[in-house]
Formats: structure tokens, C-alpha cells, sequence
């Protein structure tokens, strides 16, 4: 069996596990991941850029070695190769945790039970959730949806289908990092650096083809477009923009404006200027239009691994 076909197979087997486990409750394999970067952020961290892309080189670089250690290991074994891939597939991808969250906070708005919404909103992102009302919280959702599609799910599919098992394990380090040290805290700002950076470039062709899956999936394929094409680059991730562009675009709301991570506000521009504000059954659609990108995905990415591999 062909590469081709040893990642179509186990992106597929990976993300079914995925919609039907969903993500374990002790044991991830993210979380070991986590740890392990933590105990080489205890020996190497320094206030110092230099150290800081010492610390991601060593855990990202370690991620893929292990990645192609597990490949080579395999690769005499077709049946074999097809499950190391699945089990990373669904290691890290995390779509059917995000809906999961993201639904439970919109039955929470739905049934008016405002202070459990609030209660839930941290599993799914870093707002103050007390700064914000029912539609607030239902705008971070749609925000957090749409931006970890392309984290948890499009970004991974991409390495994938360019790496096999080391770029899924590579790509899902990456983003780990940028979690744990890329934010612009007064202990991260200059170590945590080259993990942002990093994370930036890893992100690139995952946030645009979910951005194009987004507008072609969604309902209003024009207003995505429009609204990435004007709005995308007022956002100050370079990769969030044109998801969150795309995607208010598709379900026809604002998304941006003013916002409050840990105490510090941010005022950030609108996207999707003539949308409507974001309500309580946006929630849904959003996941609904997340699904929908998770799976065209597969069908790019997979199609695209055949393509230069051969079957």
C-alpha cells in the first residue's frame, strides 16, 4: 500500500475515533507532551530569545523525531502503518472536545443559565468570562470555534498529508508551545518568542484552506469571502484573521470588537463589518460549519497526499 493511501486510511480511521471517543480524560498524549516541555522549560528557560528557540527546537525537534522513529518502525507493515497513523490522527486532532464545549455553553445560553455558561467558557478559551453578557459569551464561542478548527483539526491535516506521523506530531507540538510560552506575559514575552513565531508559520496553510473551506462550506460563500478579503488582515494573528473572517462572513455576523484576557482589554476591529451581532443560536451554526470544514479537509488533504505519492 502506498503512502497515498497509509494517510487517507488512518487521517480517516483518526478522526472517526476522533467523533466517537472524542478526547481521553487522563493519559493524552498532548498532555505528556505538555509535561515533557515543561520539565525542558525548567532547565533552559532564560529571559533570552536565544534560549527560547533552543526550548522549541528541542520539544518540537523531539516531537518529530519520535513521530519518525514510530513511521520507520513500521513502514515494512501496511496494516500497520495505517493504525500508527490513526492513533496519531486522533492523538491530535481535537474537534469532537471543541464541539462538545462549544455546545454545552450554547445549551447553557439557550436554557438562560447565564452563570454555568460563564463557568464553561475557560474550558474553551482564555476570556474573562465575567466581563461578558449572553451575547458576548456566544461571539467567544463562535471566535473559538472557528479559530480552533484550523488549530485543532485543518492545521494537523495539513502536516499530515505533507509529513505523515512526524508533521501530525510536529504541527500538534508547535501549537502546544505557542499554548504553554508563546503569549506576551512578562515571563514569555522574549523566551516564548520563537514558539509564536513558529506556531505562525505552522499555522499558514491550515488557516487559509480552512478559511476557503469556511466560505465554501458555509452559507453565504460571497460574504465569507468579502469579509476575508477586507477584514482578515485588520486581526492581529495572522492566522486567526482569515478564519474568523471567513467564517463571520458565512454565518453572516460581527465577530471582534472589544475583548478581556486576564484582566488586560483589548479593543480589536470588527470583522465582518455588515453582519449582524452574534446571538445564542450562532453557536450551533458555527459548530455545524466546523464539522463540515473538519471533513472536507480530509478529503483535501487526503486527496492531495494520493496525488503526490501515489496511491
Amino acid at each position: 500500500m502506498g503512502a497515498g493511501r497509509v494517510f487517507a486510511y488512518g487521517a480517516a480511521a483518526g478522526l472517526i475515533g476522533d467523533l466517537l471517543l472524542g478526547d481521553p480524560r487522563r493519559g493524552h498524549p498532548v498532555a505528556a507532551f505538555g509535561r515533557a516541555a515543561g520539565a525542558v522549560e525548567r532547565v533552559l528557560w532564560r529571559d533570552h530569545r536565544g534560549w527560547g528557540a533552543l526550548h522549541a527546537g528541542v520539544c518540537a525537534g523531539g516531537a518529530v523525531a519520535l513521530g519518525a522513529l514510530a513511521a520507520r518502525a513500521v513502514r515494512a507493515s501496511s496494516a500497520a502503518s495505517v493504525v500508527l497513523t490513526g492513533a496519531a490522527t486522533w492523538a491530535v486532532v481535537g474537534g469532537t472536545s471543541l464541539a462538545r464545549e462549544a455546545e454545552a455553553i450554547g445549551r447553557a445560553l439557550e436554557a438562560g443559565d447565564v452563570e454555568a455558561a460563564r463557568a464553561r467558557l475557560p474550558h474553551l478559551c482564555g476570556r474573562d468570562p465575567q466581563a461578558l453578557d449572553a451575547d458576548g459569551i456566544a461571539r467567544a464561542v463562535v471566535e473559538s470555534v472557528a479559530e480552533n478548527t484550523s488549530d485543532a483539526v485543518v492545521g494537523a491535516l495539513v502536516w499530515g498529508a505533507v509529513g505523515g506521523v512526524p508533521g501530525l506530531l510536529g504541527f500538534r507540538a508547535v501549537n502546544t508551545l505557542d499554548a504553554m510560552v508563546g503569549h506576551k506575559s512578562a515571563r514569555y514575552r522574549r523566551f516564548g518568542w520563537a514558539s509564536a513565531r513558529l506556531d505562525d508559520v505552522a499555522g499558514w496553510p491550515g488557516a487559509r484552506l480552512t478559511a476557503v473551506l469556511a466560505a465554501l462550506a458555509g452559507p453565504d460563500p460571497r460574504g465569507a469571502v468579502r469579509a476575508w478579503r477586507a477584514d482578515a488582515a485588520k486581526h492581529p494573528s495572522p492566522n486567526a484573521g482569515p478564519v474568523e473572517a471567513s467564517f463571520a462572513g458565512a454565518l453572516g455576523v460581527r465577530l471582534g470588537g472589544t475583548l478581556s484576557y486576564g484582566g488586560r482589554v483589548e479593543h480589536r476591529p470588527v470583522l465582518n463589518t455588515e453582519g449582524r451581532a452574534v446571538v445564542r443560536r450562532d453557536v450551533e451554526r458555527a459548530v455545524r460549519l466546523s464539522r463540515r470544514v473538519t471533513w472536507l479537509a480530509l478529503g483535501v488533504c487526503a486527496g492531495a497526499r494520493l496525488l503526490k505519492r501515489g496511491k
